[in-house]
Formats: C-alpha cells, sequence, structure tokens
C-alpha cells in the first residue's frame, strides 16, 4: 500500500526502479550531452559525435544504451538512422537541470567544485 502524504501518493517500488535507471543513464556526462542535443533537434550519429566530441563508435553504443531504456527513438532516413527524443518530459527535466546548473556556474565558479565534491 502507497503512503499519502500532502496529496501525493507514493509511486510504486517498479516505477521508483525504472526512474532510477533513466537518471543512472544520465548520470553519464556523455549521455546527458547527447540527449541535450537531441532536445535542441534530431540529428543522425556523425553530427552527434561532432556536436558532442565524442567518437563515432561510443557515441553509437550510448544512443543504443539511450534507446534500449526509451529516453531516444529513431528513424530510418535513407541510409542515416536519425534520433531524437519524442518525450517531452524527459527534454523538460533535461533542460531543466541543465540550464538551473548552468545559471548557478555563472553566478558563482565554486559552485562548480562542489557539484564535483572538490571544495568549496
Amino acid at each position: 500500500m502507497a503512503a499519502d502524504t500532502g496529496g501525493f501518493e507514493d509511486p510504486s517500488a517498479e516505477v521508483l526502479t525504472e526512474a532510477a535507471a533513466a537518471f543512472g543513464l544520465l548520470a553519464s556526462s556523455a549521455r546527458l550531452h547527447i540527449v541535450w542535443a537531441l532536445a535542441q533537434g534530431e540529428s543522425d550519429v556523425t553530427h552527434l559525435a561532432d556536436r558532442v566530441g565524442g567518437a563515432l563508435p561510443a557515441v553509437s553504443q550510448h544512443l543504443a544504451k539511450l534507446k534500449l531504456a526509451g529516453l531516444v527513438r529513431s528513424r530510418r532516413e535513407g541510409r542515416r538512422q536519425i534520433y531524437f527524443v519524442d518525450d517531452s518530459d524527459v527534454v523538460t527535466v533535461v533542460r531543466v537541470m541543465v540550464g538551473q546548473l548552468a545559471a548557478r556556474t555563472e553566478g558563482s565558479p565554486a559552485s562548480v567544485h562542489r557539484l564535483r565534491g572538490t571544495g568549496g
């Protein structure tokens, strides 16, 4: 039985496990950068690799993991696979988190060190 606190019902263990897995995938800065780039618009793996500064095979592997998790989808366009994020909630979460952290770092260089655990 789920607890009811403040009008919000606690999610099931299954939902929490799925959410943790999704956040775990986004805990990689490379995958987060890929999702950020795809949140701005669809792309093929070659352009994504150029944009995020990754090797083509590595970016392709990251995309495969994101696709398996349902965070990224693709469609065939001729000989190319075009990747995109079609879940607006995922886009919102990534944009809010990255946007908030970017705003903090613009105001205080020490906040980056605190986030990385290197003092502050």
